[in-house]
């Protein structure tokens, strides 16, 4: 189902509509139905004009991969990146143009991200090459509860190249791509795309470019437009990692099939006694009950829908005592069984 948002969200799975800009007519040009594909994947074409609309990022990027597929089209990703720019992200992308360095620009992405994707981030971090004189510029999605995607990635990684460049004025600087899978186009198509050395099932996706390029100084700085943009993103925009539901979501995420999922032993990790951790539930409008149904059904039908594992085994995975809550908890989520679940998923790719 499409989400909608103005600013504040607590689901941290979803990502801004304008990641999809540039889709409509790329599939058009490729021969296929693009508004059978994001309906297929419960995405609104409607939304896709929306400035602000959120769509779940795990049917984004499901459905990019089966296009890839069902198109014959192994450089989706790079194709869609070519069709976008710094501007599908929005508020963001105003307070990195107008940023004085390039340092100071990963800065702002790096601490706004969420704007665009609470999943998505953009860091520095040490080269791992271990070449002196070199940082890497990261681009990473939390897989705890979205899994990774190829051609999402890809595209993710086009982008930031491409705006790099942009922001830039060349490449000057950079010593290589990574991305963290196998090849999935011809190795040449990579080099076409970026113009350097790509570098395959490396441990991080992302930017690999001297120091020095830090302190590159953007000729269209202007603190005023900077400061204009920055408070912006403070005042409209609440980052989701700061309310308790999500810290609640993203502990659940992680200890889901490997301990007993209770109130007690969140608020133990959390240091704050369950009492308190529900009612600050309740504040943000939800409950602890709700949030560990969702994050079950989210782990469910990822197992489900991407995996073979025998229905036995998924449910301890998602704190289930037996395969027949897991078949009752499915049947209550969508209407149907866990069979027909994994059925249909082959069909579409969900």
């Amino acid at each position: 189902m499409t989400t909608r948002t103005k600013g504040v969200t607590g689901d941290t799975n979803v990502v801004r509509a304008a990641s999809l800009r540039g889709f409509v007519p790329l599939v058009i040009r490729l021969g296929g139905d693009p508004g059978g594909l994001l309906t297929r994947f419960g995405i609104d074409p409607a939304v896709l004009d929306e400035v602000d609309a959120l769509i779940p990022i795990t049917a984004h990027d499901r459905m990019l991969d089966t296009a890839a597929e069902e198109l014959d089209c192994p450089d989706l990703g790079l194709q869609l990146a070519g069709e976008q720019d710094l501007g599908i992200l929005g508020p963001l992308a105003l307070a990195i143009e107008s940023s004085s360095t390039v340092a100071e620009a990963l800065e702002h992405a790096s601490r706004y991200m969420f704007v665009h994707s609470p999943a998505l981030h953009v860091e520095l971090a040490a080269d791992p090459r271990r070449v002196p004189g070199v940082v890497a510029i990261t681009y990473r999605k939390d897989l705890r509860e979205s899994p990774y995607s190829p051609q999402a990635m890809e595209l993710g990684v086009a982008l930031l190249h491409r705006i790099a460049v942009a922001l830039l004025g060349g490449a000057a600087g950079l010593r290589s791509v990574e991305v963290s899978h196998a090849p999935l186009s011809p190795v040449d198509r990579y080099r076409e795309v970026f113009g350097v050395e790509v570098g395959f099932n490396s441990p991080v996706s992302g930017l690999r470019a001297s120091r020095q390029v830090l302190d590159r100084r953007f000729e269209r700085s202007s603190p005023t437009i900077r400061a204009v943009a920055v408070a912006h993103l403070e005042s409209a925009y609440t980052n989701p990692d700061e309310r308790v539901a999500v810290r609640v979501r993203g502990l659940l995420a992680e200890l889901l099939g490997t301990v007993p999922p209770t109130l007690a032993h969140v608020g133990d990790v959390l240091s704050v006694h369950p009492r308190t951790v529900q009612r600050q539930l309740a504040t943000e409008g939800t409950s602890y009950e709700e949030i560990l149904d969702d994050v079950r059904r989210t782990a469910a039908l990822h197992w489900i829908t991407s995996t073979d594992l025998p229905f036995a085994q998924v449910a301890p995975l998602v704190g289930l005592s037996e395969q027949s809550a897991l078949t009752r908890s499915v049947r209550r989520w969508t209407g149907r069984s866990p069979r027909q679940l994994r059925r249909e998923g082959r069909h579409t790719g969900t």
